[in-house]
C-alpha cells in the first residue's frame, strides 16, 4: 500500500501503478484521462469497472490461473498434489513452509489491495461526479462496493485480521493497522448491504459477466455463513434461489458452460475463442502431470455412482501409473468461439449455504431438501442424515464434493469449521496449527510500523 501515492485528480498514475490499462480502448487519449474526465463520462467510468474485472480474472486471489486460490489453496489444503519443478512459491505453499519473505504471500496481498484501491477510486470518482446520471452512479458504486467486499472477504480468511481500506488517501493508507476479524466482517456486510441497495436486479451486461443485486446477495449469504449468522445466511441465499432469473440445471455436463442457467456471476475470457484459466491449469492429457493433479484420496472419497466423479474428474494413465485432474472446465485451448467462462458464483453453493444455515437453526426437513437438490444433480439418492449434527456433516461433505478446486472453498470450509488442524495433519506433511493463516508480507511490515505479523512467522 506504500506504493499507492495517488489522488483521483491524478488518475493516469493509477493506470500505470496498478495496470488499469483497458482505458486505452476508449477514444479519449490516455493523457486526458484525469479523474475529472474519467467519471464525468459514462463510457470511461464503465471502462474503469471493466478493467477491475479483468484484474480480478487475471491476478490476485480470485483468478483462475496458477496463482489464484483454486490452485494455491487447493495445494495448501488437501485437494491437489504438486508435480512441477521445485519453485519457492508453489513448493512452499504445497509443503506449508511459507515465510514472510515468500513472494506469493506478498503478491496476493499487493494485488488484492491494488484491486481494492481501484474499487475505492471508482467509488470516490462517481460520488463526486457531476456528469454521470444517478442511475449510472448507483450502478458503478454498487459494483465497486461489491468488489471491495469480495476481495476483503478473501483477505480476511487467508491472512486473519487485515486492514479494511475504504479510501484513496495515501497518508491514511500507508499507516493502516490490522482490523479485528469481527470488524472486517462488519464492514464487508455493510458494503454488501449498500451494494444490494444500489445495484439493479437486471444484469448490466449480457452473459452474467457483471455483478447484479443477486450476485451481491450471493456473496452476502456466504459471508453470513462464515460469520455464523445462520438466519441471515438463509435469507440471503433465499433471495437468490427464489429469483426466477436463475434456473436449476439438471444436466451435470452443462454446469460449467458459459450459458448455464444456474450461473450467477462469471468472468469472460480475455479474447474471443479463449476459455478459462482453470482449464489451462488443471487439464492434462499425458502423465505425469506437468503442474498439479487431484489427490488420489480426493478421487477415492467420491462414491462410485457419484456423477461428479465420472464427469468432473478425468483419469490419465501411462499403463502403470494413474493420475487425476479436475475436469469441470474441459477446454484448455482456443475453440474459435468461447464455450466456458470462469464461474465465481453458482446456485449449488447457495443451496448448500441455505442447507447448513437451516440445519443450524433446527429446520431439518428444509435443510435436507436443499441438500438433496445438489445430490440429485450428482445422481445420488436423498441423504440418510436425520439429526442436526448428521445433516451439518453431510452438507460439509457435499461442499467438498461439489466445490472442489473452486476458489479455495475447501480450505475456507476447513478453517471456518475448526477442522484444519484435524484434517490436514493426516494427509499433509509439516502442517502446523499456525498455518491457518498466511504470513503478512515482510515488505509490508517494514514499510508500515502499525502492521504486526501472524503467529508462527
Amino acid at each position: 500500500m506504500k506504493n499507492f501515492k495517488i489522488t483521483i485528480l491524478g488518475f493516469v498514475l493509477l493506470l500505470n501503478l496498478v495496470g488499469c490499462d483497458s482505458f486505452v480502448d476508449v477514444e479519449t487519449p490516455n493523457s486526458q484521462l484525469t479523474g475529472v474526465t474519467v467519471f464525468e463520462d459514462r463510457t470511461t467510468a464503465n471502462a474503469a469497472m471493466i478493467d477491475i474485472y479483468s484484474k480480478l480474472r487475471d491476478t490476485g486471489l480470485i483468478a483462475g490461473n496458477a496463482n489464484g486460490s483454486g490452485v494455491s489453496l487447493g495445494l495448501y489444503a488437501d485437494e491437489l498434489t504438486y508435480y512441477g519443478a521445485t519453485d519457492d512459491n508453489t513448493t512452499f505453499i504445497f509443503n506449508n513452509t511459507m515465510l514472510a519473505t515468500t513472494s506469493m504471500a506478498s503478491q496476493m496481498w499487493n494485488e488484492s489491495y491494488q484491486q481494492i484501491y481501484c474499487a475505492n477510486a471508482v467509488i470516490y470518482g462517481c460520488q463526486n461526479s457531476t456528469g454521470l446520471s444517478t442511475a449510472d452512479k448507483n450502478q458503478f458504486i454498487g459494483e465497486a462496493l461489491f468488489v471491495r467486499a469480495l476481495v476483503h472477504s478473501y483477505l480476511v480468511n487467508l491472512y486473519g485480521d487485515v486492514p479494511y481500506i475504504t479510501t484513496t488517501d495515501y497518508e491514511v493508507n500507508r499507516l493502516v493497522s490490522r482490523m479485528p476479524t469481527a470488524e472486517v466482517y462488519t464492514n464487508i456486510i455493510s458494503d454488501l448491504q449498500q451494494s444490494i441497495a444500489l445495484l439493479p436486479e437486471a444484469y448490466f451486461a449480457p452473459e452474467r459477466v457483471r455483478p447484479n443485486r443477486a450476485t451481491a446477495s450471493a456473496l452476502l449469504a456466504r459471508v453470513y455463513l462464515y460469520n455464523g449468522n445462520w438466519a441471515e445466511a438463509s435469507n440471503a441465499a433465499s433471495a437468490v434461489l427464489n429469483n426466477a432469473d436463475y434456473v436449476w440445471e439438471t444436466d451435470i455436463d452443462k454446469i460449467f458452460l458459459k450459458d448455464c442457467t444456474a450461473t450467477i456471476w462469471q468472468f469472460s475470457p480475455k479474447l474471443e475463442g479463449n476459455n478459462t484459466d482453470e482449464g489451462s491449469v488443471f487439464v492434462f492429457q499425458t502423465g505425469p502431470p506437468p503442474f498439479v493433479g487431484l489427490r488420489e484420496e480426493l478421487y477415492n472419497s467420491f462414491a462410485n455412482d457419484d456423477l461428479r466423479k465420472s464427469h468432473w474428474i478425468a483419469t490419465v494413465t501411462d499403463g502403470s501409473d494413474t493420475w487425476y485432474h479436475a475436469n469441470k472446465y474441459k477446454q484448455n485451448n482456443n475453440t474459435g468461439t468461447s464455450v466456458e467462462y470462469s464461474i465465481v458464483f453458482r446456485l449449488a453453493e447457495q443451496y448448500l449455504i441455505r442447507a447448513e444455515a437451516r440445519a443450524r437453526q433446527g429446520e431439518l426437513s428444509n435443510a435436507k431438501q436443499d441438500l438433496n437438490m445438489v445430490r440429485s444433480l450428482a445422481g445420488l439418492p436423498n441423504t440418510t442424515a436425520n439429526t442436526e449434527a448428521e445433516i451439518i456433516a453431510a452438507v460439509q461433505d457435499e461442499r467438498h464434493f461439489e466445490l472442489f478446486t473452486e476458489q479455495g472453498h475447501r480450505f475456507f470450509d476447513l478453517k471456518r469449521t475448526g477442522a484444519l488442524n484435524t484434517v490436514l495433519p493426516i494427509v499433509k506433511l509439516g502442517w502446523n496449527s499456525t498455518d491457518v493463516h498466511w504470513p503478512i508480507p515482510e515488505t509490508e511490515l517494514l514499510a508500515n510500523p502499525n502492521l504486526t505479523q501472524n503467529p508462527g512467522y
